[in-house]
């Protein structure tokens, strides 16, 4: 038998308590870091747009040519393999590491004059087209010039808190809400041991003002929106939840087909051994499937799947199909070839195209449970992280009951993706688990 004192020894110990002085002296350089990693991600996005007209408007029309002609879209991406393969061979430090080989927040923040050429190439890359998004490389520059600066302004502050300042802000400027980088963060410290000996929130303090900060700064600028604008949805029946299930799990399915193809598309590519035979080869192979798919399925694709969300009915089933797998195979051809740029945003679009291509077979399911439990399932598939997988999936619709159904529907998508390959690399090649 135990006594009540074996009882009081046996109960975990409480976590020491943070005082208010030991949080304050983050405030400032969290919001310095949200600012300006928010300023950086809006002058990164207006350069790359910016370039985008002149690439797919200005000088088609001077021509008096078709923008989204299919020699043209051939042309256009196969330069930018060119002019990417350029910055990556004579740039300091190569635009960084191989991107196969990183996730969307590394630990360790890259050199400094590595920045200028990751910058460089993501430009290049958002502006021609290739289906890759900003977040990887905007989120290591921010990380790599936080730490830099910081460590020089703020010598006494610890090194190591740089990194997640500037992945919160960054993630807080990317979704014009801090709500995405809290998520992040609080699965990324999972598991591992607190920073800050404290609680989760304690160690979530700083991140999620930096986070508040670039959000903040982001919406006040550039006034970003995810809602899609699908048709409202209300209660939920059923027959909405075991549509949720089954197409969440699909979607997660062809997204594990992609993953499981990565490391053989990039064991390929590496065979050419310089990056002026692999991206220029990289860009050739995805103007062809630019040319099949069509110019929806170029780019990030956030504009692009507002496209396709604002008419639900305005492609068949086969078209929609067509574009999902495109894309696809575009996210794994510019993701092995070397192109600079991140995976969510060209999933979400898989996943709305995936998602619509399932309302248009069975009218009968609401098209914003379609997309949302195609989107869920291909980024869980795709990046592995689940609370943005379904945070993404449920911002996309303006409703409160959906969140309920994504919740339930991640449970077995993720039994369908857990301890499989992921969609990054080891050094060696082959796929993390």
């Amino acid at each position: 038998m135990t006594t009540p004192g074996d009882g009081a020894s046996a109960a975990p110990a409480a976590l020491p308590s943070v005082s208010a002085r030991t949080l304050l002296p983050v405030v400032v350089p969290a919001l310095a870091v949200g600012v300006g990693c928010s300023l950086l991600f809006l002058a990164i996005s207006a350069v790359a747009e910016r370039l985008e007209d002149v690439w797919w408007k200005d000088l088609p029309g001077a021509l008096g040519i078709g923008g989204y002609s299919s020699l043209w879209m051939i042309a256009v991406l196969t330069l930018t393999g060119v002019l990417v393969g350029l910055v990556v061979w004579k740039a300091p430090g190569h635009a960084g590491p191989d991107p196969a080989t990183l996730g969307l927040g590394e630990s360790e923040p890259l050199r400094a004059h590595v920045v200028p050429g990751l910058l460089v190439a993501n430009v290049l890359m958002l502006a021609g087209g290739p289906s890759l998004g900003p977040e990887n490389p905007i989120i290591a520059a921010n990380a790599a010039l936080a730490f830099w600066l910081g460590t020089r302004a703020v010598p006494k502050a610890p090194g190591r808190m740089w990194v997640p300042l500037a992945t919160a802000a960054t993630l807080g400027a990317l979704f014009g809400t801090p709500v995405a980088a809290a998520l992040v963060v609080s699965e990324a410290l999972a598991g591992k041991p607190l920073p800050v000996k404290g609680s989760l929130w304690d160690n979530l303090f700083g991140p999620l003002l930096a986070a508040a900060a670039g959000a903040l700064t982001t919406t006040l600028l550039a006034s970003p929106s995810f809602d899609l604008g699908l048709p409202p949805f209300g209660k939920p029946g059923w027959d909405d939840l075991l549509a949720a299930v089954v197409l969440a799990c699909l979607a997660a399915a062809l997204g594990m087909l992609a993953v499981c193809l990565f490391p053989y598309v990039h064991r390929a590519f590496g065979q050419l051994r310089h990056p002026m035979l692999m991206l220029p080869l990289g860009g050739l192979v995805l103007g062809l499937l630019g040319a099949l798919g069509g110019h929806l399925t170029l780019f990030k694709g956030l504009h692009e799947v507002g496209e396709l969300a604002a008419d639900p009915d305005g492609w068949s089933a086969g078209r929609f199909a067509v574009m999902a797998v495109v894309k696809l195979a575009a996210l794994v051809i510019a993701a092995s070839c070397g192109f600079r740029g991140g995976r969510i945003f060209p999933a979400v679009f898989i996943g709305a195209a995936f998602g619509l291509c399932a309302h248009a077979l069975v009218p009968a399911v609401n098209p914003s449970v379609s997309v949302s439990a195609g989107v869920l399932g291909m980024l869980l598939a795709i990046t592995r992280q689940g609370w943005i997988s379904l945070f993404t999936a449920a911002v996309l619709v303006a409703s409160p009951a959906i969140l309920a159904l994504m919740c339930i529907a991640s449970l077995p998508a993720w039994l369908l993706v857990t301890g499989r390959p992921q969609m990054q690399l080891k050094q060696d090649g082959s796929s993390l688990r």
